[in-house]
């Protein structure tokens, strides 16, 4: 057998597709929903009682948002770090590091004599989830087909999402019950723990399938529409090469990126001021749980229609529509002054985040090639979770100006509403079927 004939039959035994990838596919699914789990741990219970529980005193807002701060400076660099790793030593081993950084955490909470603890728990929170979430989403990516993407994050993100809320609710029990350090204890503990386990010894490395789908377009053996990949790009670039290209060097991926770190300004408001709003209130834990988690169940339901839709439609038109839809659910959480107000606007919030948020990555995976695809994602989310810190920051500032946090919705809403002017002027279809590389 000829070399060429030996590396064709090579890449051919990977095949890509959720029904021949089911059971890794399944394995990946439950991941990301342990890595929501261990990020919504610290939504609803540690904000609302940063200042009985943690020492943070009343209406010092930039101190409050210091530990989101921290984790967006954090996560975005580990994303990227994680992408450009997983192409060196597989997504496993990055996947599995990501679990380890996070068994401190639940010690962290419990001992914490300050606030400053909580910010350091954080940071470890920032390299979990940059390293895990990062690893899910690329992992399954890997193994799909290029018209199955929408629906590949929309699932990605409903189990990552729906378990942030769960967890939102749940800690906000057991914190009412056990005490807030204990409860968390707990709860992070076992679900840490699972999570270490099961990648050691049921998750798959997904790289061969990533090369391998590189391997059938060098060979001209892909099919369906070519996507419009970059042209201004070598063939394995270096990691400047694809940080510029996703930064500014190629116009479709700089706006999504903008767009990505603007939206996680709403991410940023949801896990701080609105647990603080709603106990301001008279909210009590578990009722806010419920109000966030709201938000979360219907950003994460929804993603099963919208990361769908969008690879009938294409992803421009509802990461437009999300951006403004979203926005517009912050501002209407000032507007009200009750318990199913509040939720209803988490869920008009959420349901534009659902609209947006699976759409945005699988425009990166449209026009990224398999060759570089995981360093694309990885800068892409560097940017998007660059966020947290740009948008807490911008937040605990407004609201510091100002002397009080609604200052810090009307701020987000607006941010909202010019960043999806801004994808709607200067953005692009990149879906292959609606406008593939071909089209003149």
């Amino acid at each position: 057998m000829s070399a060429s004939t030996s590396h064709q039959a090579s890449y051919q035994d990977y095949r890509h597709g959720i029904g021949h990838n089911r059971v890794q596919f399944l394995h990946q699914l439950f991941q990301v929903l342990l890595v929501g789990l261990t990020l919504g741990m610290m939504r609803t219970v540690v904000p609302a009682l940063a200042e009985s529980e943690f020492g943070v005193p009343k209406g010092s807002f930039l101190l409050l948002m210091a530990f989101v701060v921290a984790f967006g400076f954090v996560k975005g660099p580990l994303n990227f770090v994680a992408g450009r790793l997983s192409e060196r030593i597989g997504r496993k081993q990055v996947l599995l590091l990501g679990w380890l950084s996070a068994l401190p955490i639940p010690f962290m909470i419990l001992y914490a004599p300050s606030w400053g603890w909580i910010v350091a728990a954080t940071v470890l929170l920032g390299v979990n989830q940059g390293l895990t979430w990062s690893m899910t989403q690329t992992s399954k990516l890997d193994i799909t087909r290029a018209d199955q993407r929408g629906l590949t994050i929309g699932l990605n993100e409903f189990s990552g999402y729906v378990g942030v809320a769960i967890a939102g609710i749940i800690t906000g029990y057991m914190a009412t019950a056990f005490g807030a350090r204990q409860g968390l204890l707990i709860f992070g503990l076992v679900v840490i723990v699972l999570a270490i386990a099961l990648t050691l010894f049921w998750v798959k490395d997904t790289l061969p399938w990533a090369k391998a789908e590189g391997a059938r377009y060098a060979a001209g053996q892909s099919k369906g529409p070519k996507p419009r990949f970059p042209h201004n790009i070598s063939d394995n670039p270096t990691t400047w090469e694809v940080f510029t290209l996703m930064s500014w060097r190629d116009r479709r991926m700089a706006v999504i990126s903008q767009a990505g770190l603007v939206e996680k300004f709403v991410d940023a408001l949801v896990w701080v001021f609105y647990p603080l709003y709603l106990y301001q209130h008279g909210l009590s834990l578990p009722n806010i749980g419920w109000v966030v988690g709201v938000y979360g169940f219907v950003w994460g339901g929804s993603q099963l229609v919208t990361g769908k839709l969008s690879d009938h439609i294409g992803r421009q038109k509802p990461i437009v529509w999300g951006m403004w839809i979203c926005g517009a659910g912050v501002g209407m959480m000032l507007m009200g002054e009750s318990i199913l107000w509040w939720s209803f606007s988490a869920a008009v919030t959420g349901f534009g985040m659902a609209l947006l948020y699976p759409n945005l990555s699988a425009a990166v995976a449209d026009i990224a090639h398999p060759n570089w695809r995981g360093s694309a994602i990885g800068i892409y989310r560097f940017w998007r979770d660059l966020g947290y810190g740009i948008g807490a920051l911008a937040l605990g500032l407004v609201a510091n100006l100002s002397g009080a946090i609604n200052s810090g919705f009307w701020f987000v809403t607006i941010a909202m509403l010019v960043s999806g002017l801004i994808v709607w002027i200067w953005g692009e279809e990149t879906h292959p079927r609606l406008n593939p590389a071909d089209k003149l």
